[in-house]
């Protein structure tokens, strides 16, 4: 492509990522995103990008979705003092998928932070793209960790958002339902979650066709189910043709990818046959929409393929072409035997027949179907909460950290209500409908009274019925009313300018009381 045509793109990333472990044998693993890093580095991409060293997210971001007390405790849990808080750890669902670990709250402040910094920026114009690898933990609930995940970045960044743009749109190509997500937005059009997984005996065991939102946000969860063994073929053959209608439709004013790489073939805990090109199509395809584009990370447990998907996907964002022989980097034996950027799909029986793919992606059109076009903000329910931000404050593009003041800089027009449960959207569109419901109503009454008035008046409508004496005798009662309705008139201007000589003559006496 044409430099005319290349994106600007921010990128997130903090040295100190790579030093966080979970625990000894845990599948999950920060070490991956620095070895993404250092693939970028030694490839030269890192020239033709913004980079930025995030702001770690204060305890007031994070309490915009998740609960103030689970907060707290992420904040004062520690490997020392854990065995002080069984109770907490229970309450809060941290133990063996999610274990204590040292660090555990800095390395949420910088997940989040990452996420958070690449929406400013593209709330502020500053970036096409942005991207932070170390966001995407997509399990997190409001009052609890889940799946790896401890604070919902994906969130926090949505809601940032939604201060500037009127809908968001959310594409997780994660192998497990982004639930966490989908459950925060569920009752709201402002948000439509769109998620492509394994479903069937694997967790988080959400993500059903008929899981469609609900209240306001009713259609506008969508989820596609799948079976082991999809390729690149097939995976293309629904996202197209599905995301492709969604951006007809809903019209969303940026995008959020969840690209988690579990969905690789060779993934430690996944099932599916994607090739790191075939994962890179989805970034690629929704890059051809042009508008705002938050790019996150997620799930993949085979670190080395992790590292090469998503330093793939972030050429694909710059449209830079890499060469599939790794450059010397810090973790070169990790790539062995073959050193090669791409991997090769493997033999595994797809069990994603052409029939079932197409009887799931007919029934999500059909649910597609019963979403009005580009809903506005009236329609939404959301125009108290949520007024748009047309423009916003400019300041230094410092790099390497400049993200506080791009958040100051957001945060000093706040047009949206982050309410802590985002599913008060879905009351504000009740209390809309029951207003519109009233007003009809009184509209209904008031007519009703006019139409008792009109037949005191002897103002009885007629209908035609084809007969032509019908329709002059019509025609004279219609003059006869009109004749009525004059009289009426002067009759009420009477006794307004009799009102008016009543009220001078009150003045007139106060005056001589006084």
């Amino acid at each position: 492509m044409s430099g005319d045509n290349k994106k600007r793109v921010a990128y997130f990333y903090d040295a100190e990522i790579g030093n966080f472990y979970y625990a000894p044998g845990h599948p999950m693993k920060p070490h991956r995103i620095r070895m993404c890093h250092n693939l970028l580095l030694n490839y030269r991409v890192y020239e033709k990008m913004d980079v930025f060293r995030p702001q770690p997210a204060s305890e007031r971001e994070m309490t915009k979705f998740h609960s103030d007390d689970y907060i707290s405790f992420l904040k004062m849990i520690t490997p020392q003092n854990m065995h002080d808080h069984i109770k907490q750890l229970q309450r809060f669902n941290v133990g063996e998928d999610c274990p204590v670990f040292d660090g555990l709250y800095e390395f949420c402040q910088l997940s989040t932070g990452g996420s958070i910094g690449g929406a400013v920026k593209l709330n502020m114009g500053k970036a096409d793209v942005a991207v932070n690898w170390a966001g995407g933990l997509h399990h997190a609930k409001k009052c609890e960790a889940s799946g790896f995940c401890y604070a919902n970045d994906i969130v926090l960044a949505i809601l940032e958002l939604l201060k500037v743009h009127q809908r968001v749109l959310y594409i997780d190509i994660d192998i497990h339902h982004g639930d966490g997500v989908e459950e925060a937005f569920f009752t709201t059009d402002r948000v439509m979650t769109v998620s492509f997984h394994k479903y069937g005996e694997y967790f988080p065991g959400t993500g059903d066709t008929k899981d469609v939102g609900a209240k306001g946000g009713k259609y506008y969860a969508v989820n596609f189910p799948l079976r082991d063994g999809i390729d690149d073929e097939s995976y293309e053959s629904i996202f197209r043709p599905l995301l492709g209608k969604i951006m007809e439709q809903y019209q969303p004013g940026a995008v959020v990818m969840q690209c988690g790489a579990d969905s690789l073939v060779g993934d430690r805990l996944g099932s599916f046959n994607l090739s790191i090109k075939g994962h890179g199509r989805c970034v690629e395809f929704m890059k051809t929409f042009n508008i705002p584009l938050l790019i996150l990370g997620g799930g993949g447990y085979t670190i080395r393929n992790v590292a090469r998907c998503w330093a793939y996907e972030t050429a694909v964002a710059l449209d830079e072409q890499l060469r599939n022989e790794l450059p010397y980097n810090d973790y070169y034996e990790y790539f062995a035997p073959d050193h090669h950027l791409h991997i090769s799909p493997s033999n595994m029986e797809n069990l994603n027949t052409p029939d079932y793919l197409a009887r799931i992606k007919e029934r999500i059109f059909d649910n597609l179907r019963h979403q009005p076009a580009a809903p506005g903000l009236q329609i939404g329910g959301s125009a108290e909460t949520a007024r748009l931000d047309s423009g916003a404050p400019e300041d230094g593009d410092e790099k390497e950290g400049d993200g506080d003041k791009d958040k100051e800089g957001s945060k000093s027009k706040d047009p949206v209500d982050t309410n802590k449960d985002h599913k008060n959207h879905g009351e504000d569109k009740g209390k809309v409908k029951e207003e519109e419901k009233e007003k009809e109503g009184n509209e209904a009454e008031e007519a009703e009274e006019k139409k008792e008035e009109r037949e005191e008046n002897g103002e009885m409508e007629v209908e035609e019925e084809g007969g032509g004496d019908s329709a002059a005798k019509g025609k004279e009662e219609d003059k006869e009313a009109e004749d009525k309705e004059e009289d009426k008139d002067d009759k009420e201007k009477e006794g307004s300018v009799k009102g008016e000589e009543d009220k001078e003559e009150d003045k007139e006496e106060d005056k001589e009381e006084d």
